[in-house]
């Protein structure tokens, strides 16, 4: 069975730095890069995705998982 994509606050898609700051423990310098991936490489399907982002690793991921939203792709 598929996994359920989180229903938070943040949609990673679409979201700018400020909105990308308000997650917990994501600074201007993370939330930067989330955005520079997403514009390099398209949408981010899955939390797991977001691994790909320099500075986030499993503890990063697990600390903003519940937070973050993925409709916008």
């Amino acid at each position: 069975a598929a996994q359920a994509l989180p229903a938070g606050r943040v949609d990673v898609n679409s979201a700018d730095v400020a909105a990308l700051c308000t997650l917990k423990g994501v600074g201007p310098a993370l939330a930067q890069a989330i955005v520079a991936e997403r514009e390099l490489n398209g949408p981010f399907s899955y939390p797991e995705d977001l691994i790909v982002v320099k500075g986030i690793g499993a503890k990063t991921l697990a600390r903003i998982r519940d937070q973050l939203d993925f409709r916008a792709r």
